[in-house]
């Protein structure tokens, strides 16, 4: 009987553990009301809920320049409306028309770090000192973090909602991710 219950408690402990993790750093992270920033970028991934959520936030006047990771992907073609103007980091003018500048960029490497990266460049390009991070609710902890480290100024994380079966694998996958950033790649 005590056997089985060390057993239980070696196995139950780290899983409850791991599950209060997940649900204070990705399931109901830190969220920033954002507030007026040189630029919103809207990351990869789950698209059509980012870039509405992004969308949303340029309609409100939060920002003059809308920054779309990828968005020149034709697998996008609501990205690729915005991203008319043409190749990557292009200015785009169809998010003139409603007030505001759509810059679209790939990311090299094709990762969070690499988008982290490639709009660290152009902040540096462009004078931008403060930032508004738009990705999915369970992605919001570890691109804020790696925004912070890559980007020299304000960074403010936003969550848009995912799909229900994207969040259940991300809740899996997204702390390995988070610690690997953590504990083995810890620059930008």
């Amino acid at each position: 009987m005590r056997l089985r219950r060390l057993v239980l408690l070696v196995v139950a402990t780290p899983l409850a553990v791991w599950g209060g993790l997940d649900l204070y750093l990705f399931a109901l992270p830190s969220i920033d009301r954002p507030v007026r920033a040189d630029a919103v970028i809207v990351l990869a991934g789950d698209r059509t809920p980012r870039l509405d959520r992004g969308l949303a936030l340029m309609h409100a006047g939060l920002s003059g320049t809308l920054v779309i990771s990828d968005g020149l992907d034709p697998q996008w073609p609501a990205a690729n409306r915005l991203c008319a103007g043409g190749g990557g980091g292009a200015e785009a003018g169809a998010g003139a028309e409603a007030g505001f500048r759509v810059v679209c960029f790939r990311p090299e490497p094709y990762s969070t770090r690499g988008e982290a990266r490639g709009f660290a460049r152009l902040a540096r390009e462009r004078g931008w000192r403060d930032v508004v991070v738009v990705t999915s609710t369970f992605h919001v902890t570890r691109a804020r973090m790696l925004f912070r480290r890559c980007f020299d100024g304000r960074v403010q994380g936003v969550g848009a909602h995912a799909s229900l079966d994207r969040s259940l694998f991300n809740y899996v996958s997204e702390p390995a991710k988070l610690l690997v950033q953590v504990v083995l790649a810890r620059g930008c």
